[in-house]
């Protein structure tokens, strides 16, 4: 599939990636439960709202002898505990149902060969364009759905 772009002037093909986003079968999970998450809001880190140099910074635990919030008194902060986890089969879980393992060569790839429908490949960040091209085009041979597949994958000059 060549796309013609005719009035934008030198910009004529699109990049195989690109192109077979249209053509390939989109790959669905084997199975999508509804991902619960019990706090979708932060832990706040104690005395956050009181000090500036502190105020966006993730949690710490508090470790303060006379400590109210340790010492869980009523009406303090609510802290980070083992009842706010994740149910195991829904963990680490993306939105559309695959679990990400990033891939950093055609052979991480073909890893994934029979777990296509619950492992997802993300490239790594550090992946040059002419083997992500390489990643791109395997995956879509074992239909396996890369996530960032148009990341640094630009259109080509004619």
């Amino acid at each position: 599939h060549i796309a013609d772009h005719s009035q934008e002037g030198p910009r004529e093909t699109l990049v195989a990636a690109d192109t077979s986003r249209a053509t390939m079968v989109a790959v669905a999970p084997l199975s999508k439960p509804t991902i619960v998450k019990k706090r979708t809001k932060k832990f706040a880190r104690h005395f956050s709202n009181r000090f500036i140099k502190i105020r966006n910074s993730s949690w710490r635990k508090i470790h303060g002898i006379d400590s109210r919030v340790r010492r869980r008194f009523k009406g303090t902060i609510p802290q980070p505990k083992i009842g706010y986890g994740s149910d195991k089969k829904t963990r680490h879980m993306l939105p559309n149902g695959f679990f990400k393992v990033v891939v950093n060569n055609v052979k991480e790839v073909e890893l994934l060969m029979m777990h296509n429908r619950t492992y997802a490949a993300e490239i790594a960040h550090a992946v040059s364009v002419r083997k992500r091209k390489a990643i791109i085009e395997r995956a879509e041979q074992l239909s396996i759905k890369v996530l960032n597949a148009g990341a640094k994958v630009r259109a080509e000059d004619n």
